[in-house]
């Protein structure tokens, strides 16, 4: 599954004989070359995206001290499938901010991590069982069985997405860092637009902030405004997977 996946490899496929060489009775047996991409690519690029249109935009003085930066783009517990951070709220932190132990804080970070915990192995990987037996043989079971596995993905994605988001972010409260929150009870949601400022919040608002609103948001023609939603869609379905899958 895509949300639990801690690597990421592009494939590139080559003919296995080219035509020239096959028409003269030659076999070229050229290999697939797979290249595998650093873990959490996806997320400290955006980081990083991010932090240079700020910058570019004036609302972020650029940080000079290079490793201070650089903490920034790599801070582990978020590097891997975020929170996608946002520079202005965590490079202060970094820099102009003294963390002393506090007993509470530390077993308020824990606490969330243990929810997280929770939620990735009791909630996501428990639905997870039933979600790969009915999906990866689908032959062998009827309309009901997939709707209600339907249903237990929506669990497994919230519980293995958002119990990584908790941990991330308690992890770092640990240390006496601030993450911001990335899943407020989508589920509960009345509205479709309602579900989006909830769900995975640090990747909707970075779409809305870096990439909608440029394009025009909703303050254009109707035309424009679909067309905004399109391309803001599509690039986060290819954001997710390299497939056409996603695409859809």
């Amino acid at each position: 599954m895509p949300y639990s996946s801690f690597s990421n490899t592009i494939t590139f496929w080559v003919p296995a004989s080219p035509q020239p060489l096959h028409a003269c009775g030659i076999a070229w047996q050229v290999p697939g070359l797979d290249i595998l991409l650093p873990v959490g690519i996806s997320f400290y690029t955006f980081q990083a995206i991010g932090y240079t249109i700020d910058v570019y935009r004036g609302t972020l003085r650029a940080e000079r001290n290079f490793f201070t930066y650089a903490l920034f783009v790599s801070f582990f517990p978020q590097l891997v499938a975020g929170p996608i951070e946002r520079a202005k709220n965590l490079l202060p932190q970094f820099r102009d901010e003294h963390h002393a132990v506090d007993y509470d804080r530390i077993m308020a970070g824990l606490r969330m991590m243990l929810w997280g915990y929770f939620l990735k192995l009791c909630v996501a990987d428990r639905c997870g069982i039933d979600v790969d037996m009915v999906f990866n043989n689908v032959e062998h079971y009827n309309g009901t069985s997939f709707i209600i596995t339907a249903v237990l993905f929506t669990f497994q994605i919230y519980g293995d997405f958002a119990g990584y988001s908790l941990f991330a972010i308690g992890a770092a409260k640990v240390m006496g860092f601030r993450l911001m929150e990335n899943f407020h009870r989508p589920y509960f949601s009345t509205t479709v637009g309602e579900f989006w400022k909830r769900w995975h919040i640090s990747l909707s608002t970075w779409f809305m902030d870096y990439l909608y609103i440029p394009l025009g948001g909703n303050r254009v023609g109707r035309a424009r405004h679909y067309f905004n939603l399109f391309v803001t869609f599509l690039v986060s379905g290819i954001w997710h997977g390299a497939n056409w899958t996603f695409v859809a």
